[in-house]
């Protein structure tokens, strides 16, 4: 199953992200330089926006087969909601 799949990537992608995170905080205490502080921050906000988009794209799916399930009027609920779901990302992208 696909969103299984999508799932366990996720997750994967956020269990690394919070070693980035804990990875900073420790640059952090120890007084890394900025360069590499900021390299590494770069990353871990590269690393989050890529599980936004498989999140995105793996939400258009389920609603694109939630929508051809469904009847008429039904189907535009689902699309509203995915496009719901991709303003409210983008606002606080």
């Amino acid at each position: 199953m696909k969103q299984e799949r999508a799932k366990k990537d996720i997750l994967a992608r956020l269990k690394k992200i919070e070693g980035q995170i804990r990875g900073l905080q420790r640059m952090v205490e120890e007084g890394v330089a900025c360069q590499d502080i900021l390299m590494q921050s770069a990353a871990a906000t590269a690393a989050i926006k890529k599980v936004g988009t498989i999140i995105i794209q793996t939400h258009l799916e389920e609603c694109l087969e939630k929508s051809r399930r469904e009847p008429g009027m039904k189907r535009g609920e689902s699309l509203k909601d995915f496009q719901t779901a991709i303003s409210r990302y983008i606002d606080w992208a």
